[in-house]
């Protein structure tokens, strides 16, 4: 087994691997490496295009459809170019088809130290919770290759910490921002309201916004799951690094009975 998620084949194509596979269907990617891929590849091209490392402030996805473990593409495009702030976009496509195409903010860096604060709480460090088998719920290579620690107080309400040993990319330094951007999709499935065996829940999208890059291998969520009464959801993350918290992630999530197979 490859010990990445994806392998490069040139400039723009790289091939999924099986660790991409789950989690609604294994025949399928588990959209999430896809995600950090995209954020990874507009990180790539940023720094070919400048030198002065602009910060991301918010990654918007939409997810415009399934997409098989195969061979993907990934073209970048600068939306609004700026000095100081760009508007740059990344798309994903399977043969010719549009699968997810990611929007960001990318931001000069200030040092801002001094003022630095908010009202988010803390949560308890991934030490400090369980392990959890999250294969229990769900299948595919994507989840076989994360380490979960998991504290729930109901169904729909979770601290839940990540992590993984597998590359996004083989070869290839990736950041820290990259790195996490690639398990942020995760946080759907990590504190379920109903049997996903029994009740589809998947998100059409994913929104992160950021204080600051996240550092280090564990990426925490503070999660709550929402089922509205139109067949409409929302889990909405409170993301957390080992120096606190570091944004917010949401996810539309569309809810209706699995069809009988």
């Amino acid at each position: 087994m490859s010990e990445a998620y994806f392998e490069r084949l040139g400039p723009t194509r790289f091939r999924a691997t099986e660790h991409t596979s789950g989690a609604w269907e294994v025949t399928e990617q588990h959209i999430a490496p896809a995600l950090g891929l995209l954020a990874h590849c507009l990180e790539k091209d940023r720094d070919a295009r400048r030198d002065d490392a602009l910060v991301t402030s918010r990654l918007s996805y939409d997810i415009l459809g399934v997409v098989p473990v195969a061979d993907v593409e990934v073209t970048t495009r600068v939306v609004r170019p700026g000095r100081t702030v760009e508007l740059v976009e990344a798309t994903l496509t399977y043969a010719d088809r549009p699968v997810v195409r990611a929007r960001a903010w990318m931001l000069h860096p200030h040092d801002t130290a001094v003022i630095a604060g908010g009202g988010l709480p803390g949560v308890p460090g991934p030490d400090r919770i369980p392990a959890w088998d999250v294969a229990s719920v769900w299948p595919g290579g994507f989840i076989e290759g994360v380490e979960v620690r998991r504290a729930q107080t109901q169904p729909g309400r979770a601290v839940v910490w990540v992590r993984t040993p597998i590359a996004l990319v083989a070869g290839e330094a990736v950041s820290d921002s990259a790195r996490a951007a690639g398990l942020l999709d995760i946080a759907n499935g990590m504190t379920v309201r109903e049997d996903p065996r029994a009740v589809l829940f998947p998100n059409v999208d994913l929104t992160a916004h950021f204080l600051r890059p996240p550092q280090g291998e564990w990426l925490g969520f503070d999660i709550t799951v929402s089922f509205g009464s139109e067949g409409i959801g929302l889990t909405h993350s409170i993301i957390h690094d080992i120096s606190g918290p570091l944004g917010s992630v949401a996810q539309s999530l569309t809810v209706r009975p699995r069809p009988a197979r």
